[in-house]
């Protein structure tokens, strides 16, 4: 499949990628060669293969709870740009 220049412009704004026409030029037979190797798939026989949504069993990873010390209050307000004694204090954003 040969893209047109048009084309590769298009996938360009698609992709919020800024070309010059020297670059669509180029990109274009290189998009074409890659569309072309990914339409070889079209001719293999997958009839005996299940659909599925995804190619290796997905699992939950849980990680169990476990309580630990905490940070102390003082310690964990000492980088803050602004506090009011044992809270953060944050700019109104809301009137």
């Amino acid at each position: 499949m040969k893209l047109s220049l048009v084309e590769v412009r298009h996938i360009a704004q698609l992709s919020r990628l800024a070309l010059s026409e020297d670059e669509a030029e180029l990109y274009a037979p290189q998009l074409s060669k890659i569309i072309d190797y990914v339409e070889q798939l079209n001719n293999l026989d997958t009839s005996a293969i299940e659909p599925t949504s995804h190619i290796i069993a997905l699992n939950n990873v849980m990680a169990d709870d476990i309580l630990g010390a905490s940070l102390p209050r003082l310690e964990a307000l000492k980088n803050a740009p602004d506090t009011t004694g044992k809270f953060y204090r944050i700019p109104k954003i809301i009137e």
